[in-house]
């Protein structure tokens, strides 16, 4: 019986080489298969020049300058996790801004998320008009100047929008700070912040379910697929787990960068912090008081959070379906 190589297993050395043979071997094969798709790596190399520049590179220093104290002047002195240290055993605040943001991104993200996919479904079972119609009514948040918007309707005197409203209906007798009332901050952020996910997530969502073969709900119909839920579950979904990776990155990363939203909002620093979050820990010591090293602590942190949330998503995703 023949047996059947590929071309990994070919590139692979015989046994009893060294380690470093395996690996130029392996490098070998790999040079040839770049030389073989040259044209495409040459369309691909402006874009990876571009996201290596300016991307991973500034990701890679941000990380080295979180263990030195660095003030923008003098030259970086290492510290080693002291920066780290401080940040979890001896600043009060940064604790704060890390149940804040877990609070917002929790809630705001997974909601957020199923908003879209349920409206975008929706939609896509409607007459292309109407669909047409209402798409550029839910994208609208996307458009518009939130703070203008959410800044009269909640605003603290008799005039805004809701406080007059509750007054008439006789809810209140007094308007309400909802701005200013820590109380009040973090709801009134969330609803905002919801309003905000119905963006451009909700687009891929549509282009994803527009994208689906019709074929495959009559193949599952003589499959035994009953409902339109089983319908959704087990062909929808799964023909667009691109788009709903796309979706669940915009989310993650949306609600965990709302800072210059909630500032606009509220202002920064927020009543007694009650909506401090990562991102407003971070612009005070990079952009206020240019403690850079402390500041690049607080930034490895927010991005490994990032990285950790999006591995979470990756791995519910890959059992959509099954």
């Amino acid at each position: 019986m023949s047996m059947i190589h590929s071309p990994a297993a070919e590139a692979a050395a015989p046994q009893g080489t060294s380690a470093w043979q395996n690996i130029k071997r392996y490098l070998a094969y790999k040079w040839k298969e770049i030389k073989k798709a040259r044209t495409y790596y040459l369309f691909v190399l402006p874009y990876a020049l571009i996201f290596f520049t300016f991307t991973v590179i500034p990701v890679i220093i941000s990380i080295y300058l979180s263990f030195t104290t660095f003030n923008m002047i003098q030259v970086p002195r290492f510290v080693f996790i002291e920066n780290y240290y401080k940040l979890f055993m001896a600043d009060e605040l940064f604790l704060e801004a890390i149940k804040n943001t877990m609070l917002i991104s929790t809630i705001t993200g997974p909601v957020g998320y199923l908003l879209c996919l349920m409206f975008a479904w929706l939609l896509n079972e409607m007459p292309p008009k109407f669909r047409a119609v209402l798409t550029l009514l839910f994208y609208a948040p996307a458009l518009t100047q939130t703070s203008t918007i959410f800044t009269f309707i909640f605003s603290g005197d008799a005039q805004g929008l809701l406080n007059s409203t509750l007054l008439r209906w006789t809810v209140i007798v007094s308007p309400v700070q909802w701005l200013a009332n820590e109380a009040t901050i973090l709801p009134c952020i969330l609803v905002v912040i919801l309003w905000l996910s119905l963006g451009t997530s909700f687009l891929s969502f549509i282009a994803g379910f527009q994208g689906v073969d019709r074929e495959q709900y009559e193949a599952g119909a003589i499959d035994g697929i009953k409902n339109r839920w089983q319908e959704l579950w087990y062909i929808t979904l799964p023909n667009m787990k691109q788009q709903m990776m796309f979706g669940a990155v915009m989310s993650i990363t949306g609600s965990f960068g709302m800072g210059a939203v909630i500032t606009q909002l509220v202002g920064f620093p927020s009543p007694n912090y009650a909506a401090h979050t990562i991102v407003h820990h971070l612009e005070d010591y990079g952009n206020i008081r240019f403690e850079m090293g402390y500041a690049s602590a607080i930034a490895t942190i927010l991005f490994l959070i990032m990285v950790t949330a999006n591995k979470l998503v990756q791995s519910m995703l890959r059992k959509v379906g099954t």
